[in-house]
């Protein structure tokens, strides 16, 4: 079980971006602010995760499961926020909303398994 202030914090920032996404694809015919907004607030959290983390390996607290596969998964956290803030300007449908829900919900599972990594609670 992963009880971290940072994973529950992020986990929480998930939720509210993917639930963000559902109800202005809901009532909306064109991306969101709010969506969008949220979306930004998931990947700003992701950019002090990232400092946080390296901060604590730089201090001997390192990963308990491979580094690379951590740092990895960062990077791609990182850029999903991106692609999906890229595809809500550039693609001016209801659709674009579903996708910034969808990035929430990805960012949550990759979150997730950072956690795990960091942890070593890693899956059977």
């Amino acid at each position: 079980m992963i009880v971290d202030g940072f994973f529950i914090a992020g986990a929480a920032l998930c939720a509210a971006s993917v639930l963000l996404g559902v109800v202005a694809a809901a009532i909306r015919n064109h991306p969101d602010d709010f969506a969008i907004l949220g979306l930004v607030a998931v990947e700003l959290f992701l950019v002090v995760y990232g400092v946080v983390a390296a901060v604590r390996q730089a201090g001997g607290d390192g990963p308990a499961g491979e580094a690379w596969e951590f740092w990895g998964y960062l990077a791609t956290a990182l850029l999903v926020p991106v692609i999906a803030f890229w595809w809500a300007v550039t693609d001016k449908t209801r659709w674009s909303n579903v996708v910034l829900a969808a990035a929430g919900a990805t960012i949550f599972v990759m979150l997730y398994r950072m956690e795990q990594i960091w942890d070593g609670a890693l899956p059977a």
